[in-house]
C-alpha cells in the first residue's frame, strides 16, 4: 500500500531504489526444527555453517581429503602466515559471537525477511562444537556470500578478504608527505600548489605530469578518474579505481568536476577541497562530517565523448538511468531540489526504448522494465518541482505518470491537489475518488477531499449572487460572480442636524445674554 503525504511534502521513492552496495549478510538456522521451508533457503547459525557437515562427515566417516590437497593447504599456510592468521581471528570471533548468542536460537519458519535478522527468544540450548582447522577451511570456500544486484555467487574467503581490504593504497609510488602526516591548513597555505578557484578553496599538486601535447577533458565529456579521498585524520572515505562520471551532470561532487578539467590524460595529482566544493554543511553519512575539507589523490585514466542514448544497448540504458536516478534522490533528501530535478530530467532522457527511427528496439519485458523505471522517476521529479514551486510542471509531470500508468496512486493525489488548488474542481473531484477508491485508507486523500467539498460550498454560495444573463450583441454575457458592494445612502444624518442645532441655540441664548448686560 502507497503511504501519502500532502502533496508539497511528498519525498521521491527512495525506497523504491536498489541498493548499490554490498551488505555481509549472516544465515541461521535452527538446531530444534530440522524440516525445510518450501520456497525459502535455510537459516544457519554461526557456528552451524561448520557444525552441519562436520557431523555429516562424522556420521559417514569420509576422510576422502586428497593428500594433494593437504599438501597445498600446507604450503599456503607457510607462504602466507599473516593470511591464516587473520582466517583464525574471524574464526574466534565468530565462535565468540555464537557463544553469545547460543541462548538465543532464531526460528526456522520465521519468513520474515527482517533485514536485522534479529534472533526470537525460545528455550533451546546448544553451543558451538569443536571442528579442525583444515575441515574449518574447506567448508569456508563455500559460504554464499552477497553480490550486486540481485544475483548470489560463490566466492573463496580468500578472494573476498583481498578484494575488501581498502586500506592499501591505490597510488603506493606516491605516498607523499603531503598524503601522509601534513595538516590541511598547512597545505591551504603551501605556496607550490595550483589555485583552481580564486578563493583558495579548492588546490591541486602534480605528482606526475602528463607528455606535452596531450588533450585535457572539456565541458559535458565522459571521464574515467582512479581516485581516492580522505579526510584530515587520514580516513579513507572515497575510492575507486574506475570512476566514470560525465563532467557538468551532477555525478560527482563539484572538487572532483573542477579539477578533472585542468587536468591532463595520465596525470597524476592532489587535490584539495574545501567543504563547499565537497558536501557541505550536510556531509555525508556515515563517513564524511559536516564541513569536513576532504584531499584526494587522482589520475585521469581516459576521457571522451557523452555516448548517444540511442546508440546503447537497453541495459546499459537502464544501469546510467538508475545511476542518475539515484543521484536524485541524493539531492533531494539534502533538500537539494534544483539538482535532483536535473538529475531526474537526466535519468528520463537515458531510459527510453527508441531508436533514431523513432522505433522502439526493445522486448516486452525490457520495454515494461523501462516503462517502471520512467514512472519513478517522473514521480520524483514531480515532488522536486512542488518543492521548487513549479506547480505547472508538475502538474505536466503527474499527467505524464498517469498515461504510463493510470492506476498511479501517488500521481492521482498529486494531480488532485493541483486541480482544487487552480480551482478546477470537477476533475480535481474525479481524480482524487479514484485515488481513493485505490487506497481508501490513505489519510492525506480524505483530508484533501474535505477541502475541496468546503471550496466547492464556499464556491456555491458565491454563484448565488449571479443574475440572469443579459442579452449583448447577440450573445449572453454573464455578469461578475461576485455581488456588488453595498453602497452607503446618500443624506445628512440627524445626528449631525441635531448638533446642529443645539449649537445654533447657545450661541443665540449668549447673545441675548450678553446684549442684556450692555
Amino acid at each position: 500500500m502507497v503511504s501519502l503525504a500532502p502533496c508539497g511534502d511528498m519525498e521521491p521513492e527512495v525506497e523504491e531504489a536498489e541498493e548499490t552496495t554490498l551488505k555481509s549478510e549472516m544465515f541461521v538456522k535452527t538446531v530444534c526444527d530440522e524440516q525445510e521451508v518450501k520456497g525459502e533457503e535455510p537459516i544457519w547459525q554461526p557456528w552451524q555453517v561448520f557444525e552441519e557437515p562436520i557431523k555429516e562427515l562424522q556420521r559417514k566417516n569420509i576422510t576422502e581429503i586428497e593428500d594433494g590437497e593437504k599438501a597445498a593447504e600446507d604450503n599456503k599456510n607457510e607462504e602466507g602466515s599473516e593470511m591464516k592468521n587473520e582466517m583464525d581471528n574471524e574464526v574466534a570471533e565468530e565462535m565468540k559471537y555464537a557463544e553469545n548468542l547460543s541462548n538465543i536460537p532464531t526460528d526456522a519458519n520465521d519468513s520474515s525477511g527482517d533485514p536485522t535478522n534479529e534472533p526470537i527468544c525460545s528455550n533451546s540450548h546448544t553451543s558451538p562444537p569443536e571442528t579442525n582447522e583444515s575441515d574449518i577451511e574447506h567448508i569456508r570456500k563455500l559460504i554464499k556470500t552477497p553480490s550486486f544486484g540481485k544475483t548470489v555467487r560463490f566466492m573463496e574467503i580468500e578472494v573476498v578478504e583481498e578484494r575488501d581490504s581498502s586500506v592499501d593504497s591505490l597510488f603506493p609510488d606516491f605516498e607523499t608527505v603531503e598524503w601522509t602526516t601534513t595538516s590541511f591548513e598547512e597545505l591551504f597555505l603551501a605556496d607550490d600548489w595550483k589555485d583552481i578557484a580564486d578563493n583558495r578553496l579548492l588546490r591541486k599538486k602534480v605528482l606526475q605530469a602528463s607528455p606535452e601535447n596531450v588533450l585535457s577533458p572539456a565541458w559535458g565529456q565522459e571521464v574515467t578518474l582512479k581516485m581516492q579521498g580522505v579526510l584530515e585524520d587520514r580516513t579513507v572515505v572515497e575510492k575507486d579505481c574506475k570512476l566514470v562520471f560525465i563532467i557538468g551532470e551532477g555525478d560527482v561532487n563539484q572538487a572532483l568536476e573542477e579539477c578533472t578539467i585542468s587536468m591532463t590524460q595520465g596525470e597524476i595529482a592532489l587535490l584539495l577541497a574545501d567543504s563547499q566544493y565537497t558536501y557541505g554543511h550536510l556531509g555525508r553519512e556515515p563517513d564524511i562530517p559536516a564541513w569536513a575539507p576532504l584531499l584526494y589523490q587522482l589520475q585521469l585514466l581516459d576521457f571522451r565523448e557523452k555516448p548517444d542514448p540511442l546508440s546503447l544497448p537497453i541495459p546499459e540504458r537502464i544501469r546510467i538511468g538508475n545511476q542518475k536516478r539515484e543521484r536524485g534522490n541524493f539531492y533531494f533528501q539534502r533538500e537539494e531540489y534544483s539538482m535532483a530535478a536535473q538529475a531526474y530530467l537526466m535519468a528520463l532522457d537515458m531510459l527510453t526504448t527508441r531508436t533514431y527511427d523513432s522505433q522502439s528496439c526493445a522486448a516486452e519485458e525490457e520495454e515494461e522494465e523501462v516503462n517502471d523505471y520512467r514512472v519513478k522517476c517522473l514521480n520524483n521529479l514531480a515532488a522536486a518541482q512542488l518543492k521548487l514551486g513549479q506547480f505547472d510542471e508538475a502538474l505536466h509531470t503527474s499527467r505524464d505518470v498517469l498515461f504510463l500508468d493510470p492506476q498511479n496512486v501517488k500521481a492521482l493525489f498529486r494531480k488532485g491537489k493541483l486541480l482544487s488548488d487552480r480551482g478546477e474542481y470537477e476533475e480535481a473531484m474525479e481524480t482524487l475518488k479514484k485515488a481513493l477508491k485505490l487506497e481508501p485508507s490513505t489519510k492525506a486523500i480524505h483530508a484533501e477531499l474535505s477541502k475541496l467539498v468546503k471550496r466547492q460550498a464556499g464556491e456555491s454560495e458565491t454563484q448565488s449572487w449571479q443574475a440572469k444573463p443579459a442579452q449583448m450583441f447577440g450573445e449572453n454575457i454573464a455578469p461578475s460572480l461576485t455581488p456588488p458592494p453595498k453602497k452607503k445612502p446618500f443624506g445628512i444624518s440627524w445626528k449631525f442636524l441635531l448638533g446642529a442645532l443645539v449649537v445654533a441655540l447657545g450661541s443665540l441664548v449668549t447673545s441675548v445674554v450678553l446684549t442684556a448686560r450692555n
